[in-house]
């Protein structure tokens, strides 16, 4: 059989978190004889390489390379690639996993597409990752058609003989970026790169001790060192002009501006953040030049021009400045419409708490008005950045926003389809208003995860401001309007049916969803429910208030039962019709007897249905008539049966 995929795992001292990368690959739905894996030992200390080679004894597809440590994970790739059969090599670090299916479907999509690179779908846990990249699939993408220059980490699927051909394979020894350098090539040079986006294939985790290596502190100088390799790879593979400057982009703001930024700058120590200030404008002045400026947002823009001039002072103090600046959202509307969860909501940006604000100069001598940033900027800085041709221009008619729901389990997200407006709100002075964005978004939960069901557990949902270089996400929920909670339904979707249940998370009471009873959140709200009163008897029939109110209304299959330990449960069919349920009382098996009455909702999960014990319970007397009572009612004759007992127990103690 040939060998489909081959997995290349450079490895030193992982520890514990190389478990989550063996079970992963184990659990591949990829036959075992159509892939390998290569752990390629560096020189581990641990208990790792015993570890390692037990696994590949009772596996025949996992091989183990031992070698000594070179101090960083480009010889241990080469290695492994070396090594490899495998049509196509996937590079995955240690302490990541796969998506069970990751290298069935990357490789075939690959396949597909006739692809040199396969990039999949990505989540972060603890770590960013790309977002715009992974909004949709992308069978034949290249640096100027897609933001492929977002991803370059290397976990990523190669065709081994594109590599061979090209002679594409990692820098060695102890380095930063050598991924960079690697993937930036195999970009320039492939015919096709294909983007799977709608499988999550790899999860890239912060470890809990914070020992990632890419997370520790770096020599500026060695960094910007090996920062312009990366360069230099661009520079041979591509012409000077619009792609370049736009791939050249991607350093500035990702490597260089947005380290100089808010609290990310002012967290550093002072000598250290001017060595890496001083080490960025040697890049800056000696690289890249207005169109690459132009390439980046408009506060990004203003930075990179601050150190252009080796205005680090200024720098600070606009650091200072952007480290109080939060999203902001409040959740004006929820409710349940022909099936799917409609959310409407307002966002904007707070500066110290209160909302961001822009000026509007209106112009003189004949030229149009224009919107600014109202930055905290010296004569000095604006004289410099209009000294480059950095306007101070605010593009506000771009602000978006979108809303994000994501699985809580693994990170998993999807992007919610909405539409939004943009205001302006004057704040009474002169040329000064704030902006605003609500928004409509659309929640089916048959449909939101990438077009099919959402998964039982539990999904957030987190809104993202984009906004005039600032991109940022907040939690939805904890501020929003009276009439939500009035609003706030849960729903029985889908084929078999199950719950989709909106809840208020603990604490900040963020909007959340619990699909197919992940939690216990609804009998917490039956809990909640304490009006026992409105539930009524007529005839032979029982007429109970819902702990929640199911939309949409009318013939959910939902279930009663009256039990009594010892003695019996009593089933019944029950109709509901939005905040009431009606069943027929069973009233020869319960007369004379008071019974607990359970709520039984659907489950696709279990098959049968989830019970919830409200907090009512059915009075039936020797004649048979029945009236609801509230469960936590004690009749009379207990209570002064407690009382009595408490009075003997005290006469005892005194005696």
């Amino acid at each position: 059989m040939t060998v489909k995929v081959s997995v290349v795992i450079a490895v030193y001292n992982p520890g514990k978190y190389v478990e989550d990368c063996i079970g992963a690959l184990l659990r591949q739905s990829l036959p075992q004889d159509e892939f390998e894996v290569f752990f390629v030992n560096d020189g581990s200390t641990d208990d790792t390489p015993a570890r390692l080679d037990r696994l590949a004894a009772e596996y025949p597809h996992i091989h183990v390379i031992h070698q000594e440590s070179s101090g960083w994970s480009g010889r241990p790739r080469n290695t492994g690639t070396r090594a490899a059969r495998g049509e196509y090599v996937m590079f995955a670090d240690h302490d990541d996993w796969l998506g069970d299916e990751a290298l069935e479907r990357m490789y075939d999509y690959g396949k597909e597409n006739d692809a040199d690179v396969v990039v999949g779908k990505m989540a972060g846990i603890g770590r960013p990752v790309p977002q715009e990249l992974f909004r949709i699939n992308r069978p034949r993408a290249t640096v100027e058609t897609a933001p492929l220059i977002d991803s370059l980490t290397p976990h990523k699927m190669f065709r081994r003989d594109f590599l061979n051909e090209h002679g594409i394979v990692f820098k060695e020894g102890k380095r930063r970026l050598e991924d960079h350098v690697f993937v930036v090539e195999a970009y320039l040079r492939a015919k096709s790169v294909a983007v799977l986006s709608d499988y999550l294939c790899y999860y890239h985790i912060a470890r809990d001790d914070g020992s990632n290596a890419g997370f520790q502190r770096f020599d500026p100088v060695g960094y910007f060192n090996n920062l312009r390799e990366a360069l230099d790879v661009v520079e041979e593979l591509t012409e000077p002009g619009p792609v370049r400057d736009q791939l050249y982009s991607r350093w500035l703001r990702n490597e260089m501006v947005e380290r100089l930024r808010g609290r990310r700058l002012l967290k550093l120590p002072e000598e250290y953040a001017q060595e890496l200030y001083r080490e960025i404008r040697g890049v800056v002045t000696e690289r890249f030049g207005p169109g690459v400026f132009a390439r980046v947002a408009p506060t990004q823009r203003v930075i990179a021009g601050l150190v252009a001039a080796g205005l680090y002072d200024d720098i600070r103090a606009l650091a200072e400045w952007e480290s109080g600046i939060r999203p902001a959202g409040r959740l004006t509307s929820l409710a349940w419409e022909d099936g799917s969860l409609k959310v409407g909501f307002s966002a904007e940006y707070q500066v110290g708490g209160v909302p961001m604000t822009f000026r509007r100069d209106d112009g003189q001598d004949g030229q149009d008005g224009r919107d600014l940033l109202d930055l905290p900027l010296s004569d000095a800085a604006r004289a410099a950045l209009e000294a480059q041709g950095i306007s101070l221009r605010a593009p506000v008619a771009k602000s978006d926003v979108d809303l994000v729901i994501r699985f809580r389990e693994n990170a998993t997200q999807f992007y919610l389809p909405l539409t939004s407006e943009r205001h302006r709100i004057d704040t009474g002075d002169d040329g000064v208003f704030r902006q605003e964005i609500t928004a409509r978004a659309v929640i089916d939960p048959e449909t939101a995860a990438g077009g099919v069901p959402l998964g039982k557990g539990i999904w957030d949902l987190h809104l993202r401001i984009k906004s005039c270089g600032w991109n940022k996400e907040v939690r939805l929920g904890a501020v929003r309007d009276g009439e939500v909670e009035r609003t706030r339904t849960a729903a029985l979707t889908g084929e078999p049916r199950r719950l989709v249940l909106p809840y208020w998370t603990d604490g900040p009471g963020n909007l959340s969803l619990d699909v197919d009873h992940q939690t216990n959140k609804l009998e917490r709200e039956a809990v909640a429910w304490t009006d026992p009163a409105a539930g009524t008897v007529e005839g032979s029939s029982v007429r109970l208030p819902l702990p929640l109110h199911l939309a949409p209304a009318g013939g959910e299959p939902v279930q009663l039962r009256f039990e009594r330990r010892n003695v019996g449960t009593y089933p019944a069919l029950a109709e509901a019709d939005g905040r009431t349920v009606s069943a027929p009382l069973p009233l020869e098996q319960l007369v004379g007897r008071r019974w607990a009455v359970r709520i039984g909702m659907p489950s696709a999960a279990r098959g049968e249905p989830r019970w919830t014990r409200l907090p009512v319970d059915v009075l039936v007397d020797a004649k048979g008539a029945a009236r609801v009572i509230d469960r936590k009612s004690v009749p009379l004759w207990r209570k002064l049966a407690r009382r009595l007992k408490r009075a003997l127990t005290n006469l005892q103690k005194t005696n």
